[in-house]
């Protein structure tokens, strides 16, 4: 079964809806329960939950992001426009879009919306133009607020305040469709913490795993947030992107346990999509001279913190991490032309390897 029977909509999508049941509202002077919105994909119909009229010339209306089958902050939040008409002057247009509570507002440069300015995307936006510009009437401009009560507190579990958005959510979306596990997603938001860093002129980057290799980072470099880079699994992915924006040469910092893997030519550090801890760990050991009983022991260990406690038993964990160092190295060099400085940390933050640049 592939992911088109796991489909959802995107939070620009819903407040596309929610704009035009507003808009719809104030012209028929009735409540909306259903809106077909026209994306760059195809034509989707949409349940309203809520539509009131406020005004004769202004109304709100709520829907929710529907549920499907992804791990998804924003699923089930209920997004929230208000559109309102106003008189039109020469210098309007006829549609103004603009953000209320629970909308992330651009506080660094390097996004698709300049500083200052609500976080809408430039999708979203035409979409909200597209499906409304036809019902604005004569001599009238619709003012459109798009609000997300629940945005301040969901925000922080996304990556908005390391962008330097703040206050809320971002209004996402390509098509206007959200599919399950979308990898095309994802790369999107994680891709521009590197444009963010590039447009704010920060020092020398760091690229980390995740969260935990950013608080090691932040922990033992002694570096700032801004100068940390989190590829999550998509490290082929983000190295690329890196090296097409003129980035040649970086730290590479993080457990030993996730960076282990592109040791192995692993790209993608998924669990799901490959491992070879082991087989990458014993190789390096053999090369380093460990004997079998050793190797072996090394084979049947769970963890590679484990396999680093078993060659700490026997002195070679530094000449091991090493060999692992300098093939991650090797590796991105011969694949991306990067000079990485490859940092191998435990849970702690101690250094298994010296022999990076210092």
């Amino acid at each position: 079964m592939t992911d088109e029977n796991y489909i959802g909509i995107t939070t620009g999508t819903v407040a596309t809806a929610c704009s035009l049941a507003a808009i719809d509202a104030i012209l028929d002077s009735s409540d909306i329960a259903c809106v077909k919105v026209e994306t760059p994909k195809t034509t989707l119909d949409i349940i309203i939950d809520e539509c009131k009229l406020l005004s004769p010339f202004k109304a709100y209306a709520v829907a929710h992001k529907n549920p499907y089958n992804d791990p998804d902050v924003t699923v089930d939040l209920a997004i929230v426009s208000t559109v309102e008409l106003i008189d039109k002057t020469d210098e309007n247009s006829d549609i103004i879009i603009t953000g209320g509570e629970g909308v992330g507002k651009v506080t660094k440069p390097g996004l698709q919306i300049p500083v200052g300015d609500y976080a809408i995307n430039p999708v979203p936006r035409k979409m909200i133009v597209k499906n409304l510009e036809d019902k604005v009437p004569e001599g009238k401009v619709a003012k459109v607020t798009i609000s997300i009560p629940e945005g301040r507190e969901i925000a922080k579990k996304t990556m908005n305040p390391k962008l330097g958005i703040i206050d809320g959510i971002s209004i996402l979306g390509t098509t206007g469709i959200a599919r399950s596990m979308s990898s095309e997603a994802y790369k999107n938001s994680i891709v521009t913490q590197i444009d963010v860093a590039l447009a704010s002129d920060v020092g020398e980057l760091v690229f980390v795993p995740g969260n935990i290799g950013e608080k090691l980072a932040l922990k033992c470099l002694g570096v700032d947030k801004e100068q940390i880079i989190q590829t999550g699994n998509y490290v082929g992915f983000m190295f690329e992107e890196a090296k097409k924006r003129g980035i040649d040469e970086f730290i590479y910092f993080g457990h030993i346990g996730k960076l282990i893997k592109v040791a192995g030519g692993l790209f993608n550090t998924k669990h799901a999509v490959a491992d070879g801890r082991r087989e990458i760990m014993v190789a390096h050991a053999a090369i380093s001279g460990v004997d079998k009983v050793h190797l072996q022991r090394l084979y049947d260990s769970k963890t590679t913190d484990d396999m680093m406690s078993i060659l700490n038993e026997i002195n070679r964990s530094t000449e091991v991490s090493n060999s692992i160092a300098s093939a991650i190295a090797e590796r991105c060099m011969q694949r991306f032309e990067l000079d990485l400085n490859v940092i191998l940390v435990d849970m702690e933050g101690n250094y298994l390897n010296d022999n990076f640049k210092k």
